[in-house]
């Protein structure tokens, strides 16, 4: 999956648990030269962009003195929205009954991209249920992963 170095992920962890928010995930994405830093924080009630900004200013304060992160990057905190991305096996399990999307890093029987209902996880497999086919998927396969919004 595009996670950050799990290193970041290990020292923003905490700041934003403090403040009292769930650390969905973390994403590093390399735009020319630079980087950008993507941080998903989610509550109970939701995230407004007062809380964004709280926990961009606690974050940002501990990977400059961590100093982790080699070149010059951009950081973005966000929620994770209705198309909420997934990234551990404890996100799938979550959603179990949802519908979402996976993109994989190597195509499997001769497929990158699957839409499906998800099932769970079993053996380290992400269970997807596409038109009445249950499918695995290996985790580690996976790329990238969001929920589709039911609207």
């Amino acid at each position: 999956m595009r996670q950050a170095p799990s290193n970041v992920q290990a020292i923003i962890k905490p700041v934003v648990n403090s403040l009292g928010y769930e650390l969905v995930g973390v994403e590093f994405l390399m735009q020319g030269r630079n980087g950008l830093l993507r941080v998903y924080i989610d509550t109970e009630n939701g995230i407004t962009v007062d809380d964004c900004q709280r926990v961009s200013h606690q974050i940002s304060g501990v990977l400059d003195v961590e100093d982790v992160i080699k070149g010059q990057y951009q950081l973005e905190v966000s929620s994770p929205g209705l198309d909420r991305p997934l990234f551990t096996k404890e996100h799938f399990e979550r959603f179990e009954g949802h519908r979402a999307n996976l993109k994989l890093t190597a195509p499997l029987n001769g497929q990158r991209k699957f839409k499906g209902i998800l099932k769970g996880v079993k053996n380290n497999q992400v269970i997807l249920e596409i038109e009445q086919e249950v499918i695995s998927i290996p985790f580690n396969a996976i790329d990238k992963a969001n929920l589709i919004p039911d609207i």
